[in-house]
């Protein structure tokens, strides 16, 4: 506990993370832009450097517990991964680094920080269901809920949820898992690894048809044993604040209390937020601690309050780290943060209002998931 009577939460971060080396940011992910100056890529250290500086600055970190992460062995990898996946990353890793599948590049010696960041995950994932923290927050890299069994993809090399999914139900026996991915791209990797499960939940609100192109349909529900437990909520560009908050109250909480299951994960991309140069959603630092303190919320009345964050995207070096700032802060109790957005931040409309695009495509998903769960 702290100080104030706050349930303990855990923080796995180290700066091991900061090496992930992405390089500049290419041209269909093959020649470097033309300019005389080069472009980073958007991925980089600042994705967790940033807002661990910030909770540190502001106190958050103060009311955490350090979890050191570990390095996710083959054996761990494997429940999703193919062979072939590792080998193709050691050697790249061996060498002078390079793409490990669809825009996911990374330097020499990669390997090592990719599994040190699925073990971020798996680490916090231990803490929470040992008791040893009430909940975590995995503020890792790279991020994973792109990456596909035999290939990187989109920034991600492994898939940090999945195989920390898998090792809460192998060796702390959870039978029933909801992983919620609010990145504002869909996390394809993710639901292929659970499409035809129905021991882990998956929910995910992104903005439709992004990213990756062709996933994350609202009729996209899973297969066999599976099918009902995948749920997708494509919502329109500049839904904000009020429309993901219709968003949670109609589809997300309904189902996830209808599951009850014995461990939440959240895959927290801040990249939907107002600034981020690769999306349009328009969400606010207020908009991410609403969507924080609802799944705190719905972890408690399920399943003791286990919650595990694992940090995925979010690219708008400004804005963005606040807006992971704001998970810990909320995680933690407090709301010490500043918008950098001003009071602008409340008053745009997005933030007041849901534009009837969001509230139809809210209804359509509601009415797809009818069928499986009680809206």
């Amino acid at each position: 506990m702290t100080d104030s009577g706050v349930p303990s939460v855990g923080l796995v971060f180290d700066d091991r993370y900061l090496a992930h080396n992405t390089g500049l940011w290419l041209i269909d992910y093959v020649t470097p832009f033309p300019f005389s100056d080069p472009v980073p890529h958007v991925s980089g250290p600042g994705l967790v450097g940033r807002p661990k500086h910030l909770m540190d600055l502001y106190g958050v970190t103060d009311h955490m517990v350090r979890i050191d992460p570990v390095l996710a062995t083959d054996d761990q990898l494997r429940v999703y991964h193919t062979p072939r996946h590792l080998k193709r990353v050691a050697t790249l890793s061996a060498g002078a680094g390079g793409e490990t599948g669809i825009g996911a590049p990374m330097g020499p010696g990669g390997d090592r920080i990719a599994r040190l960041a699925a073990g971020g995950t798996i680490a916090a994932v231990d803490a929470v269901m040992s008791g040893a923290v009430r909940s975590a927050y995995a503020l890792v890299r790279p991020p994973g809920h792109h990456a596909m069994a035999n290939q990187g993809m989109g920034f991600c090399v492994y898939a940090n949820a999945v195989v920390a999914a898998y090792h809460a139900r192998a060796v702390h026996g959870a039978k029933k898992i909801v992983i919620l991915d609010w990145d504002v791209h869909h996390g394809n990797g993710t639901q292929d690894a659970f499409w035809r499960d129905d021991q882990v939940l998956f929910i995910s609100l992104h903005q439709d048809d992004l990213f990756p192109v062709g996933w994350g349909a609202v009729d996209h529900v899973g297969e066999g044993p599976g099918q009902g437990f995948t749920v997708n909520v494509p919502l329109p560009a500049g839904t904000g604040n009020a429309g993901y908050a219709i968003a949670f109250e109609r589809i997300v909480t309904p189902i996830v209390r209808q599951y009850n299951p014995d461990l939440i994960m959240v895959s927290a991309g801040q990249d939907a937020s107002i600034m981020d140069p690769l999306a349009r959603m328009s969400l606010t630092l207020d908009g991410f601690r609403a969507m924080t303190r609802t799944m705190m919320a719905l972890a408690d009345e399920c399943c003791d309050g286990r919650l595990v964050v694992t940090q995925e995207g979010g690219y708008a070096a400004q804005y963005a780290p606040y807006c992971s700032a704001a998970i810990g802060e909320t995680l933690v109790g407090m709301t010490a943060i500043p918008d950098p957005y001003g009071g602008r931040a409340e008053t745009i409309p997005a933030s007041r209002l849901a534009g009837l695009d969001a509230r139809a495509a809210i209804d359509h998903a509601a009415s797809v998931q009818s069928r499986y769960w009680r809206l």
